[in-house]
Formats: structure tokens, C-alpha cells, sequence
């Protein structure tokens, strides 16, 4: 059973992550030879002050996106 992890800054809608997990179950199933009902997607929501990009954090980094 794979498990696929995604770390994304908080705001995704439910659609896009819908979008993201079919993707992301689609080649795993092309490429790694998995059953589609054995892919699990686990999307991680991390508010933009909590990551950090070469020093500046994501909010000062990104504060638009």
C-alpha cells in the first residue's frame, strides 16, 4: 500500500486537493504498478508561518499566495 504525502501551505480547496489526489493515484498506478484502491493521499495543511525558505519564512516569502 502506497502512501503518498503532501505538504502544501493551508488553502487548497477540496476540489484541488481532489484534483491533486487523482493525479497523484493516476501515476502511481502508471509508473509504480499499484492498484487504485491501494494508493493512499495524505495532504498536510501548514500555515505559511510555519515553513521556512532559505532563512524567511513562507509568510514574508509568499505573502500573496
Amino acid at each position: 500500500m502506497p502512501i503518498v504525502k503532501v505538504d502544501l501551505f493551508k488553502g487548497k480547496t477540496r476540489d484541488q486537493k481532489r484534483e491533486i489526489a487523482e493525479a497523484l493515484t493516476d501515476a502511481m498506478v502508471e509508473k509504480a504498478g499499484s492498484s487504485r484502491a491501494a494508493v493512499w493521499v495524505v495532504f498536510n495543511d501548514v500555515e505559511k508561518e510555519d515553513w521556512a525558505f532559505g532563512g524567511e519564512l513562507g509568510v514574508d516569502k509568499f505573502p500573496d499566495k
